[in-house]
């Protein structure tokens, strides 16, 4: 056994025939025939599904109008059709190698055991801009506490790297980590404070590297949300040393535990989304994965070579510092020669989500402005090819939501057309909008199954009764909540047409409850739209009501919506039904059972 290829070991522990011939199918095909068979069928997907709208619009041929529902529409298909085979193919790779799928994706994990002996030196960087500093730095100094128990202590530092302008909060992370550094004298801790915030939260790390190269190896960065345990650091600190090919290693993030009802829908869906997606992702995207800005680590010397971002030419909303630097950091580095790839796993690698719809809608905001900045970089010479389609999909992510408004609304305007619209049969509309839906959910429900198919893995999350009707209860939830952020973004995206940019401001990551107030200053073009349109649809098509119904409920009711979903006592009802409990809520809840019984039997 110990003369195998890591991936045959994996190969040879697959017990049936039959799902021996799977396994090999899966191992064997090389990455360049995975890329082509993704292509070939992404491409029938998107054909189809534009071939299916195409005849349903077209029974009475095209007018203007169902012209541009037909271009919106075929903005939308490429990120729907990669979401639902990447978790198509994450599925099936779980199901063929369970726990060892990871491996079989990036058979660079499967190099370590656990028992080596680290032997580079890595920082852990924290950068932060006017965050909390008690929660922020109080996550850096757990893991450094859990690291310090280690044998391996002293081949890590610390750094919180600030970038913050509000004194009053500068002043408390200085005394913290002098705090800190008193109560931990043995370990390696270190505070920097920059009095300008160029480049953002990138230009606060590339000022690290450049003064860190040849002092450590490897550095691991954290956001200001970020939660990694010891043993996962440890983990990849150990792959990293046993793969000099790998210039970027990413874990696979998950939620914390939250205490807010939006929050744990949010991230109860996003946990299942996001697990299938990256297995399959990772399937064929191989040495050219994906760098999600935090809780990977680095290696610092070719970071420092050849990953720093330029700065954009020119004075409108996508010049200047690029804001979304991580998977333009990842395509520099795989240009540079070196592999980037995904821990395709869950570990103790976690993070805090937003706390309110608003919040969620903040961050998507500056992540668009960000991420539209890549259609300035799609020409930067030497980037392997699939590195450009990376950028192309970080783009498209974000043009499908205001795509599917434009589509949206150019349909309600085309309503009051008998002539176009009676033509289409219910049964035929109805039929293919499930298709699309059942399509656009696809990593979720993916994400379900893989935890659905095994009892040790629903048991975690309480059972396979819970699992099935927290999905269902998030599929609901975040049916009405897209609407409402989908038109947010389609504002924001024709504000950048017009010049409007977004700043680098503190994302707010704990409320107690979102005030009517705000949510009525964000939320109230949302509630006029949809106001309009019902009022619209009532005049011209009664009809058309029933199909508009959930899109015009989730925007006549988006301030309601935002402010109940972060109410204390629906907050509470669902921490006690168990509603959207994650693994971690469930370690929780029995620590707080034994210590109840404790404390009852003393």
């Amino acid at each position: 056994m110990n003369d195998l290829d890591p991936a045959e070991a994996l190969f040879t522990e697959v017990s049936s025939e039959k799902t021996r011939d799977s396994a090999y199918w899966w191992q064997s095909m090389p990455v360049t025939s995975r890329r082509r068979l993704i292509a070939g069928l992404n491409a029938a997907t998107v054909m189809l599904l534009l071939a299916g709208m195409w005849s349903i619009l077209a029974t009475e041929g095209l007018v203007f109008g169902e012209y541009i529902m037909l271009a919106a529409y075929a903005l939308t298909l490429p990120w729907l059709s990669i979401g639902l085979w990447n978790s198509l193919i994450g599925f099936a790779l779980d199901r063929v190698f369970g726990d060892n799928a990871a491996q079989v994706v990036t058979p660079a994990l499967s190099r370590v055991t656990g028992t080596e002996i680290i032997t580079q030196r890595t920082a852990i960087v924290m950068a932060l801009r006017n965050e909390d500093p008690e929660a922020s730095i109080g996550r850096l100094r757990k893991l450094q506490r859990e690291i310090a128990r280690s044998r391996w202590h002293n081949k890590f530092s610390f750094h919180v790297l600030s970038d913050s302008d509000l004194p009053e909060i500068a002043e408390q992370e200085a005394r913290l980590v002098g705090r800190w550094q008193e109560m931990a004298p043995e370990c390696d801790i270190h505070y920097r404070r920059r009095t300008d915030n160029s480049g953002y939260k990138a230009g606060n790390i590339a000022e690290f590297v450049h003064r860190s190269v040849g002092r450590y190896t490897y550095f691991l960065p954290l956001d200001a949300d970020s939660e990694m345990g010891a043993d996962t650091v440890f983990r990849m600190v150990r792959v990293m040393q046993a793969s000099p090919e790998i210039g970027m290693l990413q874990s696979l993030v998950t939620g914390l535990p939250s205490r807010t009802f939006f929050t744990r829908a949010f991230q109860f869906g996003m946990r299942h989304g996001m697990r299938s997606y990256t297995l399959g992702a990772a399937w064929w995207q191989a040495d050219c994965g994906p760098n999600w800005g935090h809780n990977l680590l680095i290696r610092l010397q070719p970071f420092a070579e050849a990953c720093m971002l330029p700065v954009l030419e020119g004075r409108g909303p996508l010049s200047g510092h690029i804001m979304s630097h991580d998977q333009v950091e990842a395509v520099l580095m795989r240009r540079a020669g070196f592999e980037v790839r995904v821990m395709a796993e869950e570990s103790e690698s976690r993070e805090e989500n937003p706390p309110s719809l608003i919040d969620f809608i903040r961050r998507e905001l500056r992540w668009m402005n960000g991420n539209m900045q890549y259609l300035r970089l799609l020409n930067m010479p030497g980037l392997k090819p699939l590195s450009r389609v990376q950028l192309l999909l970080a783009i498209q992510m974000y043009v499908s939501a205001p795509a599917w408004m434009v589509f949206i609304l150019a349909g309600a305007a085309m309503a009051g057309s008998d002539v176009q619209m009676a033509s289409v049969p219910i049964w035929v509309g109805l039929s293919f909008f499930a298709l699309l839906m059942t399509f656009t959910l696809m990593p979720k429900l993916m994400g379900l199954a893989q935890v659905l198919s095994r009892r040790d893995r629903a048991e975690a999350y309480g059972g396979r009764g819970r699992v099935a009707l927290g999905g269902a209860a998030e599929i609901l939830f975040s049916m009405v909540t897209s609407p409402i952020v989908a038109f947010s973004l389609t504002l924001f995206m024709a504000g950048l047409f017009l010049g409007r940019r977004i700043g680098w401001d503190a994302q707010q990551r704990d409320r107690r409850c979102l005030s009517w107030r705000e949510a009525a200053r964000v939320l109230w073009p949302q509630t006029a739209v949809g106001l309009a349109l019902s009022a619209w649809l009532g005049a011209v098509a009664p009809w058309a009501l029933w199909f508009a119904a959930p899109i015009l409920f989730a925007l006549v009711c988006a301030i309601p919506l935002a402010v109940v979903s972060t109410l204390p006592a629906i907050s509470r009802w669902s921490i006690s039904r168990g509603l959207f409990d994650i693994p971690e809520d469930q370690v929780g809840e029995r620590i707080r059972r034994r210590m109840r019984f404790v404390a009852n039997h003393i």
